[in-house]
C-alpha cells in the first residue's frame, strides 16, 4: 500500500496529494493527484518515464530506467502484412510516415529534455510503495486496490502480449488467462470464440453473448447481436487489459460471467517509435508501426498494422488492416482524450467440416464462408478534478460499423420426394422460384448489415471518509441509442467441384428476403460504494438499472419449400418492439488479515436483453438460419445471472510467489439458447434455467531469470431445465428428429477441465525463451445437447449414425515456444513456433448431415448422405519469425 504523503491510483502508481510541478519536473519526480484510466494497472500517463516508479505488473526500461534489452523490456510484437499489391503503396506510406513523425517529435522532445530541468533520484523513485489498482466501473476513476476487490480479477500489459506473440486479444486471453478456452467456429485467427466459466464473447451470430468487453470505457458488444468483432480491435493498441469475474452490475448488460476491460496507449506512456514485420507459415506476412510522445500539455499516439495469410485451409484468406491514433491534453486538473479507430478486414472462415472429409484430407473446407468488416470509431474522454476527494468522468462516442456476409451450404430441398408440383425438368430455367428450389443443389446467403451506435457517459468518484472510515463511493449514468440496418439476398446456384457456388443465372433468383430497421435505445444508472472499516475488512454495496428499447421494422420473404401453396415466396411484415427494465444488485467484502493476503467473497447479478438478432428470429412456426430469415416474433423474456463467488489470493510484495483460489456458481435464470429444427436453420427462446459453477486455482512467481505461472480450471456447465430441440444426426432423436434435453445434460462445447503452464526464461542479457502448454478435456458436440448420442447407431427414423458422429470432442494438449534475441539495444529478432508437436485437435463442432463424399464431391442421392461429426480442426505446426526496431 501507499505511505503517506502517497497515494494509490486506477493504473497502479503511487503520487502525492499535495503540490505539483510543471512537466519537465514531471519528467523525473512524481505526479500530483492524477487518474487516467478506468482499466487496470500498470503506468499512467502522467507518470515519470526515466525515473519513475516500477509498474504494478513490470518493470520495464520506459519506466524504471532499465535497459532496453532487459528481459521485461523487450520492444514489442504486433501482426501484419500485405495482401493486396494495389494497396500496398499506401499501407507502407501510411507505415513510413508514422515513423518519420516519430522520430521528428522525439528529435524536438529531446532538445526540450536538454533544458534545465529538476534533478531526480532514480533509486528514491524504485524504491517507491507499490499497489496494483483496478477500475471498477466503466469509465476512469481512482480505481479499487486489488485487496479491496472482492472478485478474481486477471490482468496484462502490453509487455505480456509482446513476449507471448500472440495475433490479437483473443488469442492471449487463451494463451494465458485461467478459466478460458476458445471455439474455433469459423476457424479463422481472427474470429475465435471467447469463451470463459462457460460465458462466450463471440464474433458469430446465434452465440448466447455472456461476456461485456470495454475499450477505453466503450462497451464493443455491437448492437444487433451483442457479438464481439477481435478483428477491430488493434493488438499493437492496447496498454493494459483486465478480466473481472461474475456478474458485476456495474459494467451493465451481457456481463453475466465476466468483464473484459482494455485499456489503450497514449504517447506519455509509450513514447518513441517501434517497426515490426514478421513472416511464415501458412503465408503469413504482417507489418506494424507505432509511434507515440509528449509534447508540452500535449501527447500523441499512432499505430498500424496490416496482416495477410493465405490460412491452412482451402479458400481460406485472411487480410486485417488497423490503425488507431490517440491525441491527449492535460493540465494538473483536467484530461482530455480523443482516440480514433479503423479497421478494414476480410475473413474467410469455413469452419466445421465432416470428419470423413478432414480424415480424407484435413485441409478441406465444407463451403467457403466470407466476412468483410469496416470500422470507424471515434471516442472523447475526459476527467476533471473537482476538487482533491472529487473527480468527474465523461466520454462521448460514435460507431459506425459495416458487415457484408456471404455464407454458403447445401440446399435441403434438392430433388426431394416433397415436390408435389408439375414435372421438373432441371436441364431447363425453372420457371418459378419453387423449381429453382428444387433444381438447385446449394444456396447462399448474402448480407450486409450496417450498426450505428452514439452514446455517453457520465461518472462521479468521491472519496470522502464515512464516520472516519475511509470510503470511495462512485454515481454514474450512461445512454446508447443503436441503428441497425440489415438486408440479406438469398442465391440458389449448383456446386462446383471445390463446393464455391456456381450461380444459377435466373431474373428470379436473387431476391431479397430480408429488409430490417432495427433500433435500441439503451440507457443505464450504477452506484459502487466501497467502504474500509479498519485496515483489514473492506465492504462494496452497488447496483445497477438497465432499461433497453428496441424496436423491429421491415419485411422478410417466405423461403421454406414447405410452405408451397401456402406461403412460401410471400413477404410479411417484420415488426415489434420490446422494452426491457431491471434493478441489478451486488454486494462482496474483503478480509485483509495481512498486505500479502485476501480473502473475498460476493453476490451480484446482471441480465442481458434479447439482441435485435434474437428478437427478430424468435417464431418457431418459422424457423431462420444465421443471419437467414427473420419473422414477426413472440416475446422473449431477458436473462438473469445470479452469482456467488468466494476466494482468497496471495501477492507478497517480492513477487516470488502468487497464488489464487476461487470458487464460483451462477445460475442464469430464462437463458436464451439457438433451438436448432434443421442443420441450418432454428429459432431463439427461453429454454429455462442453466448453471455454471466450478474452480479457479493459479500460482505463479520469479526465480533468478525464471518466471512462470501454473493455471488449473473446473467448469460444469449443465442444463437446469428441459426442452425439446431437433437433432436429426442424433441416434436418440425420434421420427421427427428431435431429442429430449433433460437437467443435469452438460452444454455443449464447454470443456470440464483446462490447464495451462507459462514459462518466460532469461537465459542471457541478449536472449530469452518462452513456452506455454494448453490442456482441454473433451466436450459434447452441437446436436447432443442429450449427451445421449452414439456413433454406430439408429435413430427413430431408421438413420444410420456414422462411426465418425460420435458427438465428443476428444481432449487435447497443445505446446507453443517462442523466444527473442536481442542483437542490439534497439534491434531484437523473434521467432514462435506453434503446436510444436503437430497435435490433431478440434474445439468446436456439430453433429450433421454429409452431403459430400470423403473427397469432397456432391452426394446427389439423400440415402447416401452420412450422419457424423462436423468440427473445426485446429491449427497445425506453424513458424513465424521477424524483426523489431526501436527508436527512442
Amino acid at each position: 500500500m501507499c505511505q503517506s504523503p502517497w497515494r494509490g491510483n486506477n493504473r497502479g502508481r503511487c503520487y502525492r496529494t499535495r503540490g505539483y510541478r510543471p512537466r519537465a519536473a514531471r519528467q523525473t519526480a512524481a505526479l500530483p493527484e492524477k487518474l487516467h484510466s478506468a482499466g487496470v494497472v500498470l503506468p499512467t500517463r502522467y507518470t515519470a518515464r526515466l525515473q519513475a516508479p516500477c509498474c504494478a505488473l513490470s518493470c520495464c526500461g520506459r519506466c524504471s530506467g532499465l535497459p532496453r534489452n532487459h528481459p521485461v523490456c523487450s520492444p514489442g510484437l504486433q501482426p501484419q502484412s500485405a495482401r493486396y499489391p494495389e494497396k500496398r503503396k499506401a499501407e507502407l506510406a501510411l507505415l513510413g510516415s508514422i515513423l518519420i513523425a516519430g522520430v521528428v517529435a522525439h528529435a524536438a522532445l529531446a532538445a526540450e529534455a536538454d533544458s534545465p530541468g529538476l534533478p531526480g533520484n532514480a533509486a528514491t523513485a524504485q524504491e517507491l510503495p507499490q499497489v496494483m489498482v483496478i477500475g471498477n466501473a466503466p469509465l476512469p476513476g481512482f480505481g479499487l486496490p486489488l485487496n479491496q476487490v472482492s472478485s478474481n480479477v486477471q490482468t496484462a500489459n502490453s509487455e505480456d502480449l509482446k513476449r507471448a506473440q500472440t495475433t490479437g486479444v483473443a488469442a492471449y486471453l487463451n494463451r494465458s488467462f485461467s478459466g478460458v478456452n476458445v471455439s474455433e467456429s469459423a476457424d479463422n485467427p481472427f474470429q475465435l470464440d471467447i469463451n470463459y466459466h462457460g460465458f462466450s464473447a463471440s464474433p458469430l451470430l446465434g452465440t448466447p453473448e455472456g461476456l461485456s468487453v470495454y475499450v477505453d470505457g466503450v462497451r464493443v458488444n455491437e448492437s444487433f447481436g451483442d457479438t464481439v468483432n477481435w478483428d477491430l480491435i488493434p493488438e499493437s493498441a492496447i496498454s493494459t487489459l483486465s478480466l473481472i469475474s461474475g456478474s458485476n452490475p456495474v459494467f451493465g448488460l451481457n456481463t453475466l460471467g465476466g468483464a473484459l476491460s482494455l485499456q489503450t496507449k497514449s504517447g506519455h506512456d509509450n513514447p518513441g517509435t517501434e517497426f515490426e514485420a514478421y513472416g511464415g507459415s501458412f503465408g503469413r506476412r504482417s507489418l506494424q508501426g507505432e509511434s507515440g510522445g509528449a509534447i508540452g500539455p500535449f501527447d500523441y499516439f499512432a499505430t498500424a498494422h496490416y496482416f495477410d495469410e493465405t490460412g491452412w485451409r482451402d479458400m481460406s484468406p485472411t487480410t486485417v488492416r488497423q490503425a488507431f491514433g490517440k491525441v491527449g491534453w492535460q493540465n494538473d486538473k483536467s484530461d482530455v482524450d480523443l482516440s480514433y479507430t479503423y479497421a478494414d478486414t476480410r475473413l474467410f472462415g469455413n469452419g466445421a467440416a465432416p470428419l470423413s472429409m478432414l480424415y480424407y484430407r484435413r485441409e478441406q473446407s465444407y463451403t467457403p464462408d466470407s466476412t468483410h468488416n469496416l470500422l470507424h470509431f471515434v471516442n472523447l474522454t475526459a476527467t476533471q478534478f473537482l476538487s482533491e476527494r472529487l473527480l468527474l468522468s465523461a466520454n462521448a462516442y460514435y460507431r459506425r460499423l459495416i458487415t457484408a456476409n456471404s455464407n454458403g451450404s447445401n440446399n435441403d430441398n434438392y430433388l426431394t420426394s416433397a415436390y408435389a408440383g408439375p414435372p421438373l425438368d432441371c436441364s431447363v430455367p425453372p420457371a418459378d422460384r419453387l423449381g429453382i428450389a428444387y433444381c438447385s443443389n446449394a444456396t447462399t446467403q448474402v448480407s450486409e448489415l450496417l450498426q450505428r451506435t452514439a452514446g455517453f457517459g457520465l461518472q462521479l468518484t468521491d472519496t470522502q471518509d464515512v464516520f472516519g472510515w475511509k470510503n470511495q463511493g462512485i454515481l454514474g449514468a450512461d445512454y446508447h441509442d443503436c441503428a441497425d440496418e440489415f438486408t440479406q439476398a438469398f442465391q440458389y446456384g449448383n456446386f462446383a467441384a471445390d463446393r464455391t457456388l456456381i450461380y444459377l443465372a435466373n431474373p428470379l433468383n436473387n431476391e431479397t428476403v430480408i429488409s430490417l430497421r432495427g433500433s435500441n435505445r439503451i440507457s443505464g444508472a450504477y452506484l459502487t460504494d466501497t467502504l474500509s472499516a479498519g485496515r483489514a475488512v473492506h465492504l462494496t454495496v452497488s447496483a445497477r438499472y438497465n432499461r433497453s428499447t428496441e424496436t423491429l421494422n421491415g419485411y422478410h420473404v417466405d423461403t421454406d419449400v414447405g410452405d408451397a401453396g401456402s406461403g412460401f415466396d410471400q413477404a410479411g411484415p417484420l415488426v415489434g418492439q420490446h422494452t426491457f427494465t431491471r434493478i441489478n444488485p451486488a454486494i462482496g467484502f474483503t478480509v485483509t488479515p495481512t498486505e500479502a493476503v485476501t480473502y473475498y467473497a460476493n453476490y451480484n447479478e446482471a441480465s442481458r436483453a434479447p439482441s435485435v438478432v434474437e428478437l427478430g428470429c424468435a417464431n418457431p412456426l418459422q424457423p431462420c438460419g444465421l443471419p437467414n430469415d427473420f419473422a414477426s416474433d413472440p416475446d422473449l423474456k431477458q436473462v438473469v445471472a445470479h452469482t456467488l463467488e468466494i476466494g482468497l489470493r496471495g501477492n507478497p510484495a517480492d513477487q516470488r510467489l502468487n497464488w489464487s483460489a476461487d470458487a464460483f456458481r451462477t445460475l442464469n435464470r430464462d437463458d436464451l439458447e439457438f433451438i436448432a429444427t434443421t442443420t441450418n436453420a432454428g429459432y431463439f427462446d427461453n429454454v429455462g434455467s442453466t448453471r455454471r459453477q466450478g474452480l479457479d486455482f493459479a500460482v505463479g512467481g520469479k526465480a533468478g531469470g525464471l518466471q512462470w505461472r501454473l493455471a488449473y480450471s473446473l467448469v460444469d456447465a449443465t442444463f437446469r431445465s428441459g426442452f425439446v430441440v431437433s437433432a436429426q444426426s442424433n441416434s436418440t432423436a425420434d421420427a421427427n428428429g428431435d431429442i429430449v434435453v433433460r437437467p443435469g445434460d452438460r452444454i455443449p462445447l464447454t470443456p470440464r477441465h483446462t490447464g495451462r503452464l507459462l514459462l518466460d526464461y532469461q537465459l542471457s542479457p541478449r536472449l530469452e525463451l518462452g513456452g506455454n502448454l494448453i490442456v482441454v478435456s473433451g466436450s459434447y458436440l452441437h446436436g447432443n445437447e442429450n449427451n445421449a448420442n452414439q456413433a454406430g447407431g439408429t435413430n427413430g427414423a431408421g438413420a444410420f449414425i456414422s462411426p465418425t458422429g460420435s458427438g465428443w470432442i476428444p481432449s487435447y494438449a497443445v505446446i507453443d515456444l517462442q523466444g527473442t534475441w536481442h542483437l542490439e539495444k534497439s534491434v531484437a529478432l523473434f521467432a514462435r513456433i506453434a503446436n510444436v508437436l503437430d497435435q490433431q485437435y478440434s474445439t468446436a463442432g456439430f453433429l450433421t448431415t454429409n452431403t459430400f463424399n470423403p473427397d469432397g464431391t456432391f452426394r446427389s442421392n439423400p440415402l447416401d448422405r452420412t450422419h457424423e461429426n462436423a468440427v473445426s480442426p485446429g491449427t497445425p505446426r506453424a513458424l513465424w519469425a521477424g524483426v523489431r526496431v526501436h527508436f527512442d
